[in-house]
């Protein structure tokens, strides 16, 4: 897979394929990931990427040449191009093992006061990481490109991630290691019985337990 990070503030990304998963994956080439700074493809002779919104208003808002050129340039019949805009579709796990499949993302980093509304005509998917606002799309695309990374083939052992939490919309079971004993706080009893089919009861109904007392939302 290959993903291409657009934004304007690519030092932000100068640890990001540097540690731990993401840093194997991209060793393995099983991952190639660009940062590509979208002020490079500006024309303005001061690498001007912004102006004043039409009708008056706060902040600055993106034009349209640097992201299209810069779009048009990298993009292939296998790209999907994504924004990150807080008015896009809430991110989930279902979206991300989606998006693992594909072989090209391309992935926008909004800034200022977001985009010219006729960005959106060249993109294919707009995603937001919750109800909330950040000052920029930079946090956000390494938040989905971590949890996509992951899902890709190779990356991690598939049976680490098939019992994630929010797969079969609910949340991971309770997890305990040495000691068996910690402050009078004991492992669970059935977890030291070396049976395995009570122990995956055991986390079968601790998963569901605890996504009806913490996010009852997900089974409905």
């Amino acid at each position: 897979m290959k993903i291409d990070i657009l934004t304007l503030f690519p030092e932000m990304f100068s640890n990001f394929t540097k540690d731990s998963i993401i840093k194997r994956a991209v060793d393995q080439n099983l991952v190639e990931v660009n940062i590509i700074d979208f002020r490079e493809y500006s024309k303005d002779p001061h690498k001007k990427v912004d102006d004043t919104p039409y009708g008056g208003g706060n902040g600055m808002v993106l034009m349209c040449q640097p992201i299209y050129d810069c779009i048009e340039d990298i993009k292939t019949e296998d790209s999907k191009v994504i924004m990150l805009t807080p008015d896009g579709t809430t991110y989930k796990q279902k979206v991300a093992y989606d998006l693992s499949k594909e072989k090209h993302l391309i992935l926008l980093c909004g800034h200022y006061e977001g985009f010219d509304e006729r960005i959106r005509n060249i993109v294919d998917m707009e995603l937001s990481i919750g109800d909330y606002v950040l000052t920029g799309g930079e946090y956000p695309a390494m938040v989905i490109a971590d949890s996509i990374i992951r899902l890709i083939p190779g990356v991690i052992e598939e049976e680490s991630h098939l019992r994630d939490s929010f797969n079969d919309c609910l949340l991971d079971y309770e997890t305990y290691t040495k000691p068996q004993n910690f402050r009078g706080m004991q492992v669970p009893e059935v977890l030291l019985s070396g049976d395995h089919k009570k122990i995956d009861e055991f986390r079968q109904v601790s998963r569901y337990n605890r996504t009806k007392e913490r996010r009852p939302d997900l089974l409905e």
